[in-house]
């Protein structure tokens, strides 16, 4: 149980983070257009922060953290694709690897 607390922290507070900047950040206004996905960088921050929402609310109700795994590891997964192809460094694609896979193994302990 210690260690689904604290692999959904670090993801409430990773999604947290990397939305906001998704959503303010200049720097990240220019990957999505570098992505080739400029249309989609204010619905890809609004879904990493309600994910990390979700997953916060969820400590009150179980299916809702469930589900919001479940969302981030699809949404990290994407990320993934994107980067290999725009054929990215194997090494930028680590962050979305691990969160992926993160929220891969808390969607499947919290049931």
């Amino acid at each position: 149980m210690i260690l689904f607390n604290v692999l959904i922290s670090v993801s409430i507070v990773a999604f947290l983070y990397y939305g906001a900047v998704c959503l303010f950040s200049f720097k990240m206004q220019a990957e999505f257009e570098r992505y080739g996905l400029s249309k989609f960088r204010k619905l890809t921050g609004l879904l990493e922060m309600a994910g990390a929402l979700g997953q916060l609310i969820g400590f009150g109700f179980k299916p809702l953290q469930s589900f919001s795994s479940l969302g981030l590891a699809l949404l990290m997964g994407m990320g993934v694709f994107t980067r290999m192809r725009i054929k990215d460094p194997f090494l930028s694609w680590i962050p979305a690897l691990v969160l992926g896979g993160i929220n891969i193994y808390l969607f499947m302990v919290s049931f």
